[in-house]
């Protein structure tokens, strides 16, 4: 009996050792209490609780965090009201202080957004609320993050997420967007048919230019041809006449070399006579040496001539 107690108490013991036993995993803290009050702050690892002693008040994450508030009406420097949701990022940088800084943190920061929001859009007027969002998102994030030192959290950034305006103001927008749209696709449009009108004018100027230079072309190779056939000519008509020239040297050379008799030039002299009388000249002057002949010679020309013979 008294072994089976011994073991009972161990087994207990054990159990509550076990039960007792913490892991904490990366990225979180856990806030432990001694008593009721403060002790200490577990870090990543393996921790053990003392029984009925101590106690984990809060199990705090570390990592970046992302709230979504719900919109908050604000009214801009020119009496608008406005609908605006935003997005906080922060993370936990002291556990302590985000646990006993204040109660229901997530609250007390949205509380702290919208506040700090209207404040900043109240001294803004509407076109600048809408342009201005860099600003705005950097004046929120500086204002919360000096609030919330003291709470153990680093606010990282605000975004404004929705901006939206009344209804008629909505309208008004959009109708001033549409004619802007508009606008520039009228300006492009007539952009376009500028652009279009160059093009098609230096097309043609482009054309006129080498239309012209290829009638250049053709009448520089026209005149070329011309100038060659000229020169073809003249060099045909100065080596004909060089060949004719040739032939009666050649020819005077020869009769010279054959050294004729008086009787063969008398007949040369003949023969040169009836072609001078076969032609169409009125007067023929007769050598004295075939005067002799020149009434046989006038004779065979009237008969030659003679329409009726």
């Amino acid at each position: 009996m008294g072994y089976f107690i011994a073991a009972l108490v161990v087994l207990i013991i054990v159990i509550i050792l076990i039960t007792n036993v913490r892991i904490v995993p990366q990225a979180n803290c856990y806030v432990v209490e001694r008593l009721g009050t403060y002790h200490t702050t577990w870090q990543t690892g393996l921790h053990v609780k003392i029984p009925f002693v101590e106690n984990i008040a809060k199990k705090v994450s570390l990592k970046e965090q992302v709230v979504d508030f719900k919109p908050q009406p604000v009214i801009t420097k020119d009496n608008v009201t406005m609908q605006i949701d935003t997005v906080v990022f922060f993370q936990v940088t002291d556990a302590k202080l985000y646990t006993y800084g204040v109660e229901r943190p997530m609250s007390a920061i949205e509380n702290l957004s919208a506040t700090t929001l209207r404040n900043i859009i109240g001294e803004m007027e509407l076109d600048s609320t809408l342009t201005s969002r860099d600003i705005i998102n950097s004046k929120i994030t500086n204002t919360l993050d000096t609030a919330t030192d003291k709470w153990g959290i680093k606010v990282n950034r605000v975004e404004l997420k929705n901006i939206l305006p009344p209804r008629e103001i909505q309208d008004s927008m959009e109708k001033q967007m549409k004619a802007e749209r508009e606008r520039r696709e009228a300006i492009l449009r007539a952009e376009g048919d500028k652009r279009s009108q160059i093009l098609v004018a230096e097309g043609e100027k482009e054309s006129q230019i080498l239309r012209a230079e290829a009638e250049k072309q053709a009448a520089i190779l026209r005149a070329d041809a011309v100038r060659e056939q000229k020169i073809r000519e003249a060099q045909g008509e100065a080596e004909a006449i060089m060949m004719v020239q040739k032939a009666m040297a050649d020819s005077i050379r020869l009769l010279n070399e054959a050294a004729p008799s008086s009787p063969v030039l008398t007949l040369k002299s003949y023969e040169a006579f009836m072609k001078a009388a076969d032609g169409k000249a009125t007067k023929i002057i007769i050598p004295s040496e075939i005067q002799s002949l020149g009434a046989v010679a006038t004779s065979i020309k009237e008969v030659l001539t003679d329409p009726k013979a």
